[in-house]
């Protein structure tokens, strides 16, 4: 398949020669709070496109990069979808949720006596190069047709394969406990809350994922995307589409 990349970022001034029903490329900076299926039919809503793709799930409470495909893009989607991945965020340790995140009742644990910086970077190294990760219950992955969330919220829980990922890089940038602010390059289909929560089961402390941003996929960056407030006013003060 050829690629093309005309993208449409922040650094866009004049969307007048978009064509969003034959197919345009969106970087969209999501922020915490809606899902993934929300931004996309925001976006389809702002462009009248009846069809409308993203580049990755990003939950709930993650914000950053989105690409968004629209049209006959929406094949291209797939170069996306294999790209690396950069985040940034917060593990918090002495805690524990079903989700692995904030999304779910938090239960307190109490930290070992002898937890110190060394142990956290001797277990940040377990988690460098090729991974095994199952995927969480509280997921947007499939599993005979049905979303893992939506049975993870009637409180079911169904078998999971484990399955391989690669992590490029797991920087540590600061440590205030229980609080560990870190930088992580993975590849795709990488669960971040997993992470933290076997991190926190490494050190047994339990763990989990206070904040996640998606920085990067690949070549783009959430530095060039445009809010979602962003890319509305950008197609309003269009005058092709200014009836919208």
């Amino acid at each position: 398949m050829k690629f093309t990349n005309r993208i449409i970022t922040n650094q866009t001034i004049d969307l007048s020669n978009a064509d969003f029903s034959n197919g345009e490329i969106i970087l969209i900076d999501k922020p915490s709070g809606p899902t993934s299926f929300q931004v996309v039919s925001k976006i389809k809503k702002i462009t009248g496109a009846k069809k409308v793709g993203h580049s990755g799930t990003l939950d709930p409470l993650a914000s950053g990069l989105m690409i968004i495909c629209t049209g006959k893009k929406t094949k291209e989607m797939d170069h996306f979808i294999n790209l690396d991945k950069a985040y940034t965020g917060i593990i918090r340790l002495g805690f524990k949720s079903p989700s692995m995140d904030s999304e779910t009742e938090l239960t307190e644990l109490a930290l070992p006596e002898d937890l110190n910086e060394q142990k956290i970077f001797k277990v940040r190294d377990k988690f460098l190069g090729e991974i095994e990760q199952t995927p969480p219950m509280y997921s947007a992955k499939k599993i005979n047709g049905k979303k893992l969330y939506h049975l993870a919220r009637k409180g079911k829980s169904v078998e999971r394969k484990p399955r391989k990922v690669l992590i490029q890089n797991f920087d540590i940038e600061k440590i205030e406990l229980p609080d560990i602010y870190f930088n992580i390059t993975c590849s795709k289909g990488t669960y971040i809350r997993v992470i933290a929560d076997d991190f926190g089961k490494q050190l047994n402390s339990g763990g989990v994922l206070m904040k996640l941003r998606r920085e990067s996929i690949g070549e783009y960056n959430v530095d060039n995307a445009l809010t979602i407030e962003q890319f509305k006013l950008q197609m309003f003060s269009s005058a092709k589409f200014s009836h919208l």
